[in-house]
């Protein structure tokens, strides 16, 4: 059997964001599975790149041989639709939908129609597509046209991690996501200041440089709030276990999430969560796990800071029941092993 592959990815591999992590472990369980994986970068910028950007990434993928089978990561997959009109008959042509490019925060409605049709009109032409949760596969069915049978839903894995003791003094409150928008920063900060009568402290993890003008707004953010030396803006971390386990709570308010790999990360470390009703959080959090809140409600998401700072029993019953979600969580072997089934299906 043929197990050759082109992973098509925008820009840089190594990012340390939840979409590039997937990655950068997919690539890795198929390998390990006999796949050769040949990579391909399609240049910065994606969803919205350049003209140049966007003509040598067509280029390059106009290149591949007929019969190639070539995995395009949905952040570029979505713009790509004259592209994959153009060559889908010849190509193997496979979605990695992270989540819908039209749901991501702060565009316009014009760019949010825009992305949606041409992300509508691609994923027409893959021949197969693979989503990282059941939400985004609903998503994708309701709004997107793909048939259910052409979808296969592979979750993230996550490493079995120890368990987090949650025993500190002054509880630590841990974020992780990416200083942008969705990913809801401005909204967990006011909330710390709602209850900053009370001890704890919180750092937030998360790169600065992917949206600048975002992560230079929570600086001054902090500041205005006079929450120095309470939040740490730590920025990328290459190795976030060790905060992870030594942290009480975790809290992100995410406007969306198309699955939240941090908040599995949580549950694998036995944390309580502190979250939103937002894209497929409520699949990921488990009831007893964590409290959700509305997205942008900045008192509710206090409130709950506030009871699991000051109800120890509840905040460790959280924790138990956070621990044994994180147990019943699939590893990477299992999600690229679904994958790799996915692509020997693909004729």
């Amino acid at each position: 059997m043929n197990r050759s592959l082109v992973f098509a990815y925008p820009g840089e591999l190594s990012l340390k964001t939840g979409g590039y992590g997937y990655d950068r472990k997919v690539i890795d369980g198929l390998r390990s599975l006999g796949w050769q994986v040949q990579l391909m970068s399609l240049g910065d910028g994606f969803p919205a790149p350049s003209p140049g950007t966007l003509q040598r990434a067509t280029e390059a993928l106009s290149g591949l041989p007929d019969g190639t089978r070539v995995l395009i990561d949905g952040l570029a997959f979505g713009v790509l639709d004259a592209w994959a009109a153009a060559h889908a008959s010849r190509l193997r042509i496979i979605a990695l939908v992270h989540h819908p490019l039209a749901l991501e925060t702060g565009l316009s409605r014009e760019e949010q129609d825009q992305l949606r049709r041409s992300e509508r009109q691609a994923l027409k032409e893959a021949r197969h597509v693979i989503v990282t949760s059941p939400m985004t596969a609903r998503e994708l069915i309701a709004g997107y046209g793909v048939v259910p049978s052409n979808i296969t839903v592979a979750l993230p894995g996550t490493e079995k991690a120890g368990t987090a003791t949650g025993t500190n003094p002054i509880p630590r409150i841990l974020s992780v996501g990416t200083l942008s928008r969705r990913k809801g920063h401005d909204v967990l900060l006011s909330a710390l200041k709602s209850v900053e009568d009370l001890d704890w402290h919180a750092a937030i993890i998360g790169s600065k440089t992917l949206d600048p003008v975002t992560a230079a707004t929570l600086s001054r953010q902090v500041e205005t709030l006079e929450l120095q030396g309470r939040v740490d803006l730590l920025g990328e971390v290459d190795d976030p276990s060790g905060t992870y386990a030594s942290s009480d709570i975790f809290a992100l308010a995410s406007r969306y999430e198309g699955y939240g790999m941090v908040f599995a990360e949580a549950l694998s470390y036995g944390l309580p969560i502190v979250a939103c009703h937002a894209g497929a959080v409520p699949d990921v959090v488990p009831d007893d796990a964590g409290i959700l809140v509305p997205v942008d409600d900045v008192s509710a998401f206090g409130t709950a800071l506030r009871r699991l700072l000051t109800d120890r029993d509840e905040r460790q019953a959280r924790a138990d029941a956070s621990c044994r979600a994180g147990a019943a969580l699939p590893d990477w072997a299992e999600t690229a092993q679904i994958i790799s089934n996915a692509l020997d299906g693909v004729a």
